[in-house]
């Protein structure tokens, strides 16, 4: 497929979303729009995380896919799931879960991911409509499964699948068409709208947006399956806004969207660290500002050719990254010895 710098400029977007909510969340009990965004962009950066992953799944009836994706997905799951734990305890975090089933934070996206990539060899056989119907059936109704949770990304897995498949059978000339179609001014109000409810009116209970929990735990054992239609359909329209505002142009700064999978899988270096080590107090609205700088330098970090050099082998197990850099040294010191000889 050839590279749309939309699509690098959609993942960089929904990264530092990524990035921003989890520097932002411990902070959203002690400033108003903070707590505000915190429910806003939980609304829907996950759903449109997975459902730009889904755009990128169309390669998944190619031959030997399912085998390339388990080494580029659960390879790097185990390494990280292994780092994270010594990492936690490094820095003090000893309650956390060392079980390999039960993924550490944002772990639980790789193990979503290829089971989705598994889904897909069922769903994809449907046609687009009744598969979207049958997943969102899914994933209201492994709510009422009492004890379905977070032990194998299970619960997200179906909650989210159902963005995943929007994705799947989302073209580039409809969405593109779609842009063309629509006055900016409409998903700019819808996304304002959101969150001035999310300001002013009663809080939605974070495991809502998690995904994780079944409506048992979350006190809504028979009316739960309403509020998670509700809950799609609000993500879905916010992320529709979102995707109608990104823009086309290619950027000095588009190609960190290519990145997104090291500041998804490195980032929690830093968060953890400054929740474990309380570097952030802060207590005004205008500090949402400073947050936002951080999560941008963040995302810029772990996004750069140096950072990605050298974790290559550990994000994607190759080091064709660092074999380039040996060759670019090498030219170098060459050059330099001719020079002076």
């Amino acid at each position: 497929m050839q590279r749309e710098a939309y699509f690098d400029n959609a993942k960089l977007l929904f990264i530092f979303l990524v990035v921003f909510g989890h520097l932002i969340q411990p902070l959203k009990q002690e400033i108003e729009v903070i707590d505000a965004l915190y429910q806003t962009i939980y609304l829907m950066h996950m759903p449109a995380f997975v459902l730009i992953s889904g755009f990128f799944a169309k390669g998944s009836s190619e031959k030997g896919y399912l085998i390339k994706l388990a080494k580029r997905i659960l390879f790097p799951y185990l390494l990280f799931h292994i780092f994270y734990t010594l990492y936690y305890y490094g820095i003090g975090k000893n309650n956390w879960d060392t079980t390999l089933y039960d993924p550490h934070w944002g772990l639980w996206f790789l193990l979503s991911l290829f089971s989705w990539h598994l889904l897909l060899i069922v769903f994809k056989q449907m046609k687009p409509l009744p598969s979207l119907v049958v997943a969102i059936l899914v994933g209201i109704g492994v709510g009422y499964v009492p004890f379905i949770g977070e032990a194998f990304s299970l619960s997200r897995t179906f909650v989210f699948f159902p963005f995943f498949l929007i994705g799947f059978w989302l073209t580039k000339e409809r969405l593109f068409l779609a842009m063309e179609k629509t006055k900016r001014w409409i998903p700019a109000l819808l996304l304002l709208t959101v969150f001035v409810i999310s300001y002013i009116g009663p809080k939605i209970h974070a495991h809502w947006l998690f995904g994780s929990h079944s409506f048992q735990d979350l006190g809504m054992p028979v009316e739960g399956g309403i509020v998670r239609l509700l809950l799609y359909s609000v993500a879905l329209l916010m992320v529709w806004a979102v995707f109608m505002l990104i823009p086309r142009k290619n950027y000095h700064f588009t190609r960190l969207g290519q990145k997104t999978m090291y500041v998804y899988l490195l980032h929690g270096v830093i968060i953890q660290y400054i929740r474990q080590a309380n570097l952030l107090q802060l207590d005004h609205n205008l500090d949402t500002i400073g947050l936002a700088v951080i999560a941008a330098s963040i995302v810029w970090l772990l996004s750069s050719d140096f950072v990605s050099t050298f974790t290559q082998p550990i994000v994607e197990g190759k080091i064709t990254e660092i074999q380039k850099w040996n060759r670019q040294r090498h030219k170098k010191y060459t050059f330099k010895e001719k020079s002076s000889s």
